[in-house]
């Protein structure tokens, strides 16, 4: 072994303990750091550069354990974990709270009018399909013509919902209508993630013991991450959606929104990027990404195969998604 630091160190799993909560939000603070944006091409390579070759045993003089987590999560940033491809930009998980906060802040602002509607829930969709494409998963790929489906149905679900909503709420107080967009946002998620994720609900998710051993794919798990997904996904949205129209209705009685209402839409943006900062990294962080689940609520057959290996085990772990 070349230079000082140990080989040890795992660099394939998160820095903190995944098993609580406080692990699990300090992770995806580091994650959904919008920082890593910034980086050069030149500072991700290098940072590929250490963490292939400390995965081969090779050790570049010098470097300390801090400066090797810090290099994981640059090359976590920005590279595909299954294919080693560089990320599309605004794909990357450090792009969703600039993302978020301006594709929100005009949905929220822009709620008045149909045409206004129907754009930002077009935007919002194709970031969203973006996204899902970017952090697609190897080992159950996204064919495009799911990629297609899953983003014509979470478009159509939103506008209809956002639509229907408005017209319901158009004889109800202001503040009422300020929430279609995220009723249309919640409804979208519910639409879009289950058929992305398809092929999971069809074949399964893959399964394993405590150790990381294979024992098989399960519909049932994929089930249950789904649905976290789902909930993180709405609960990132509901605080940056559910604030800001509070405060700006407030506001808009003011005399200050009335001499300047330019100062709207960058007003709501701002709060809307305020409530993503933490929102996003602590919703993350409401499910372990190694989720488990006791085998007696597995389907009979996946039952039968892991008694037929191993009879005492009862719970199995598996990967949720994002």
């Amino acid at each position: 072994m070349s230079g000082e630091l140990s080989l040890h160190i795992d660099t394939k799993e998160p820095r903190w303990d995944q098993s609580s909560f406080t692990g699990r939000a300090k992770h995806f603070f580091t994650v959904t750091d919008p920082r890593n944006l910034l980086l050069s091409s030149k500072t991700l390579e290098e940072a590929r550069r250490v963490i292939e070759d400390y995965r081969k045993g090779k050790v570049s003089p010098g470097l300390t354990e801090d400066q090797l987590w810090r290099a994981k999560y640059i090359y976590d940033s920005a590279f595909h974990p299954d294919t080693g491809e560089k990320m599309i930009l605004i794909g990357r998980m450090s792009a969703q709270v600039p993302m978020n906060m301006t594709i929100t802040g005009c949905m929220l602002t822009f709620y008045r009018t149909t045409p206004a509607v129907l754009f930002w829930q077009w935007v919002n969709q194709s970031f969203n399909a973006i996204v899902n494409y970017t952090n697609r998963s190897g080992d159950a790929p996204i064919t495009v013509s799911q990629l297609g489906t899953a983003y014509v149905s979470a478009t159509t679900g939103a506008v209809v919902t956002a639509l229907g909503l408005k017209s319901l709420t158009k004889h109800l107080p202001p503040i009422i209508g300020r929430y279609v967009p995220f009723a249309a946002v919640a409804a979208a998620n519910c639409i879009n993630i289950p058929l992305m994720r398809q092929r999971e609900l069809k074949l399964g998710i893959p399964i394993t013991d405590e150790k990381g051993n294979r024992l098989g794919e399960s519909k049932a798990a994929a089930q249950q991450a789904i649905a976290q997904v789902v909930v993180s996904r709405i609960g990132m949205a509901a605080p940056a959606m559910a604030i800001p129209p509070v405060i700006m209705n407030a506001l808009e009685k003011r005399a200050f929104l009335k001499r300047y209402p330019w100062m709207n839409a960058p007003l709501q943006v701002g709060l809307v990027g305020l409530c993503l900062v933490f929102a996003t990294p602590l919703c993350c962080a409401l499910f372990p990404q190694k989720s488990s689940m006791r085998v007696s609520r597995l389907e009979p057959e996946v039952q039968a195969l892991i008694r037929e290996k191993n009879s005492d085990i009862e719970v199995v772990y598996f990967n949720k998604g994002l």
